[in-house]
């Protein structure tokens, strides 16, 4: 490996990004803060036939694609591999075999070059990918994470320092989001197809909202929510009625949503922070995009948000958190282990 005595931190310093921690396989490079390529293949496809992402196949199918998608990213980006300054990959949280092929393939990569080895949070990835969308976005900020396995409200210090101001109590939101497509009918994955059929229907079914009794409160619950579509179905379908899909996608949708932007919003204006971001899988939610832009022009905050691709399993986040890891030299030995489960940190 490199030579930690004599290395030297570089001020734009060439990063690539390796992210395989469930059913896509990406790479991205990265100069500073600039995007220079962003690859992605995705077995979606594959996984929709199972209704869901079997481990089994998405580790199969990083295996089959991990070396091209690399190869992609660096002709993208009109570079050799000896062109790159550090190696940063997420090496949790996810499906520990699919985690392990992009973490193994980072490993020689950087011990093949001498070159540093960054170990990424997945989630932290996902709450960096605004400082690609704002060059000169610095903190203080509050950030909503909406994904499929957290769904939390932070205050971001510093670049690496952040505190959590309320997140749920049972599932995340985009579990949620599954669940319920699960529950209509639709096919995987049930995010964007719970949000395709919402477009078609009006909130008029009584569900719960997500947040957990108290005004004051930044705690959420998403399993009562839940429970809530689940009987409401069956009791539609045990009278013989009809279950106007798309009016409980609409409303589901409304109820897990809102309270997350008001809150969001909420926190801001209280810790007199002046600026909002946010990270996650759901944060492509037209709807969740459409509202949080909406409440933060009412309160007079500024809203850094990342293109849907971005927001989405991606490396250019991985990138750019491990620009932010490069930059207080906080890399990762060979004996890197992945883990399926990081605790939000």
């Amino acid at each position: 490996m490199y030579d930690k005595t004599t290395f030297k931190i570089k001020e734009n310093p060439v990063i690539l990004g390796l992210e395989s921690s469930c059913d896509e396989t990406a790479a991205a490079i990265i100069c500073g803060r600039t995007l220079l390529s962003n690859q992605i293949i995705s077995s979606a496809t594959e996984q929709a036939k199972y209704g869901g992402v079997v481990p089994e196949i998405a580790s199969r199918a990083h295996t089959e694609a991990v070396a091209n998608v690399v190869s992609r990213t660096l002709a993208e980006a009109h570079m050799r591999p000896d062109d790159i300054d550090a190696v940063a990959v997420t090496y949790g949280a996810g499906l520990l075999g699919a985690l392990l092929v992009g973490l193994s393939f980072a490993k020689s990569f950087a011990y093949a070059l001498n070159i540093p080895l960054i170990a990424v949070n997945h989630i932290r990835g996902h709450m960096a990918a605004s400082y690609l969308i704002d060059k000169e976005l610095k903190p203080p900020f509050i950030t909503l994470l909406a994904s499929g396995g957290h769904t939390a409200i932070l205050h971001t210090q510093t670049p690496t320092k952040f505190k959590v101001l309320g997140g749920t109590c049972d599932d995340a939101a985009g579990e949620a989001f599954d669940k319920v497509a699960r529950v209509l009918g639709l096919s995987y994955p049930g995010g964007v197809n719970v949000e395709k059929l919402a477009l078609g229907g009006q909130n008029v079914v009584p569900l719960p909202k997500c947040l957990v009794k108290n005004s004051q409160n930044m705690q959420f619950s998403y399993s009562g929510l839940k429970t809530a579509v689940i009987n409401y179905c069956h009791n539609k379908e045990q009278k013989g009625e009809e279950v106007d899909k798309a009016n409980v996608a609409c409303s589901f949708q409304h109820a897990a949503i809102d309270p997350l932007v008001k809150k969001t919003a909420e926190c801001a204006k209280r810790l007199n922070v002046s600026t909002v971001t946010a990270g996650g899988g759901v944060i492509a939610n037209g709807y969740l995009r459409e509202q949080l832009s909406r409440e933060c022009a009412a309160y007079g905050l500024k809203l850094v948000l990342p293109e849907k691709k971005f927001c989405t399993d991606n490396a250019a986040m991985i990138a750019a958190e491990g620009l932010i890891q490069y930059n207080i030299g906080n890399f990762a030995d060979l004996s890197l282990n992945a883990a399926a489960a990081i605790p939000l940190k």
